[in-house]
């Protein structure tokens, strides 16, 4: 019963405070999940985020079922889900009514903008975490290079990121499946 109300908090808290959407609410997730509760490290967590992204429908949702399933199987999963989605139906309900009453005085407008400073940092250190992880993981210059290319492909060609998402899986069980023993043992 403790796993459930820790589940409950954790992502009611992300979505009370994921402020702009699902990839906004992606730090917030990592300090919970990995931070605060340590149901799983963060090279798990990349891998759920990487595969997330990858698959159709809200990054935050998805996170929070997987989540919830892994720490306490389908009522976790249902818990999280709920957790997540039901402030922001609220919020959402509350603050347009509200808001679109006050649309035009400069203090909602003025509250809006402050808050991309703070979302956008949070995607900023999010950012610079996995950049070192993986750094550190296949060297900085591979890094660099793939993180070059990936611009490129994403900002400038606009290459769908579940496309390179997959692409980058396919190529990591090709890589791995030639390195397996059963596989060296054919080659000599």
């Amino acid at each position: 019963m403790k796993k459930h109300w820790y589940i409950f908090l954790a992502f009611f808290r992300v979505g009370m405070l994921g402020y702009g959407g699902g990839p906004s609410s992606i730090p917030l997730v990592h300090k919970e999940v990995v931070d605060k509760y340590k149901w799983m490290d963060d090279d798990e967590f990349g891998d759920i985020l990487a595969l997330g992204n990858a698959l159709p429908g809200p990054i935050a949702t998805k996170m929070a079922g997987y989540i919830g399933y892994r720490v306490s199987g389908i009522m976790g999963m249902l818990n999280a889900i709920l957790s997540t989605i039901l402030p922001t139906i609220i919020l959402m309900i509350i603050l347009l009514t509200t808001l679109s009453n006050f649309r035009e005085f400069d203090w909602v407008q003025g509250m809006t903008a402050a808050v991309l400073p703070v979302v956008g940092m949070m995607m900023a250190v999010l950012t610079w975490q996995f950049f070192e992880k993986a750094g550190k993981g296949m060297g900085w210059i591979t890094t660099i290079i793939l993180c070059a290319i990936i611009f490129v492909l994403l900002q400038l060609l606009g290459v769908h990121p579940g496309i390179l998402i997959a692409a980058f899986i396919i190529f990591a069980f090709i890589k791995k499946d030639k390195k397996s023993p059963e596989k060296e043992g054919e080659h000599t």
